[in-house]
């Protein structure tokens, strides 16, 4: 076990019950809508609401409510990829990358060699001069991106990373994404709709539903064993969206 998250509160209307621990392989969060996926991403990464649990990467502990411990996000090293982007509009696609490493102490050419080192492996050059909002949704994804994965965080949370992205390059970025996973050896949970995801990434899945985990597996495990209606839709899409990947 590389992390572990016990979480029990109350978010508005949503009641959060879960457990969850994993290692160095991706782990994919599905579920539907409303389910508490997001909102379980937001409070590892530090967003402040009351609930009791715990947080812990390694042999750090980030969060107990037992034990008073609530790490700024800045202390947690958590690298956190919302929907919706995150980026500081007045900054260009390059800084907003070479902003993650700021807390390095790495002088400054270097942190622009770094970040122009991975939006290139991106094929995101191009963009690295322009601000945020003369991009489209799908550059500023892997703005995003690239800023996630430029900091080598203890623990990367990515909510839907390609879901902006045409299939051309869900495809690239899904694969560059997951080489990089396995490259940085850091631990991941990857909330995602898409079964091609669940494939090509997530070496185990969990299944929130009702903010609880309803099921886990392997994505072979769960497309043969389906626990609820949700995870039978979603894998027989799996098994339909694998075979033409494999066609």
């Amino acid at each position: 076990m590389i992390w572990s998250v016990r979480l029990n509160g109350r978010i508005g209307d949503l009641g959060l019950d879960i457990e969850l621990e994993g290692g160095l392989g991706p782990l994919a969060l599905i579920g539907p809508n409303g389910a508490g996926k997001t909102t379980l991403l937001r409070w590892i990464a530090g967003a402040r609401f009351r609930a009791d649990g715990e947080v812990r990467v390694g042999d750090a502990l980030l969060y107990s409510a037992e034990h008073g411990v609530d790490l700024c996000p800045e202390e947690r090293r958590v690298a956190y990829l919302p929907q919706g982007y995150g980026l500081f509009p007045h900054l260009s696609g390059l800084k907003n990358v070479a902003f993650g490493l700021g807390r390095a102490k790495m002088p400054g050419n270097e942190r622009r060699a770094v970040a122009m080192k991975l939006l290139g492996e991106l094929d995101a050059l191009q963009i690295a001069e322009r601000l945020p909002s003369t991009m489209s949704g799908g550059e500023r994804q892997k703005v995003a991106l690239a800023r996630a994965l430029v900091m080598k965080p203890r623990l990367m949370l990515l909510d839907e990373p390609m879901a902006a992205l045409d299939t051309s390059s869900r495809r690239r970025t899904r694969a560059f994404l997951g080489s990089q996973i396995s490259k940085l050896g850091t631990p991941a949970i990857v909330v995602t709709h898409d079964p091609r995801d669940v494939w090509s990434i997530a070496s185990e899945v969990a299944v929130i539903e009702k903010g609880r985990v309803a099921q886990r597996g392997s994505p072979t495990e769960l497309a043969k064993e389906p626990a609820t209606d949700f995870v039978a839709e979603f894998f027989d899409m799996a098994w339909q969206a694998e075979e033409g990947m494999a066609r």
